[in-house]
């Protein structure tokens, strides 16, 4: 069995990847290595072996808005191997990893010769969809405060061995934050000090921990209610 067929994504497949996989690249990169800019006219999908890559938008003045970040396991790059257009984000690694490079050719036949692979790229993409349209709306109609309750529950996971707690791990900067919500650094300190007074959110080495996500979640409801 090919290292393919490791990925969770080519996980049975119901054909041989063996021989698609003679025609990929693995290479290995560095931390704060760029492996997708905007307007590349590159198509290869690059599936993520090991390591942390962030993926951002940037404005014509400089002003960045992070998308999210994809781990070991994760791949990006699908849309230009479907559409041929020059790439729409960039993608930096976070930390040294390995990758594999896969061409759109070779991608694109794996897609249309394995249903179960076909069935599971049409979901990704409808949840990817969904999830944009999400923060779209969130954009669109909460204020700051709000966007960042809402991107917290998003980043965050249940916390073992509590009840009802959750956890960010590791701790996000709120740099990232005031970018993932389109706002100012400055901006969330001045929400997470609130939060703090208010015994909402609590800080440990390892992890942001979210006393009270129910009241969060609560919050976030409202505000989308009110604004209807």
């Amino acid at each position: 069995m090919g290292r393919l067929a490791g990925f969770p994504f080519f996980k049975d497949a119901g054909i041989d990847l063996i021989s698609y996989e003679s025609r990929c690249i693995w290479r290995r990169f560095d931390a704060n290595e760029i492996l997708v800019d905007f307007d590349d006219a590159s198509t290869d999908v690059y599936l993520l072996a090991s390591g942390e890559v962030r993926i951002l938008n940037r404005t014509q003045s400089g002003k960045e808005v992070i998308l999210g970040e994809m781990r070991a396991g994760e791949f990006f790059g699908e849309l230009a191997a479907i559409d041929g257009v020059s790439r729409s984000a960039n993608v930096t690694a976070l930390t040294r990893g390995e990758l594999c490079v896969v061409p759109a050719a070779v991608f694109r036949e794996i897609v249309f010769a394995a249903p179960p692979i076909a069935d599971r790229l049409l979901r990704l993409l409808a949840k990817r969809v969904r999830m944009l349209n999400a923060r779209l709306m969130e954009h669109a109609v909460l204020d700051l405060r709000h966007r960042l309750y809402a991107e917290l529950l998003r980043l965050s996971a249940p916390r073992p061995g509590t009840d009802g707690e959750r956890a960010v791990s590791p701790p996000p900067y709120h740099h990232v934050l005031a970018a993932r919500i389109g706002c100012r650094r400055e901006q969330v300190t001045r929400e997470f000090t609130v939060m703090a007074q208010e015994g909402l959110v609590d800080r440990t080495r390892g992890a942001l921990i979210l006393r009270r996500p129910d009241i969060l979640e609560a919050r976030v409801a409202e505000a989308l209610r009110e604004d209807a």
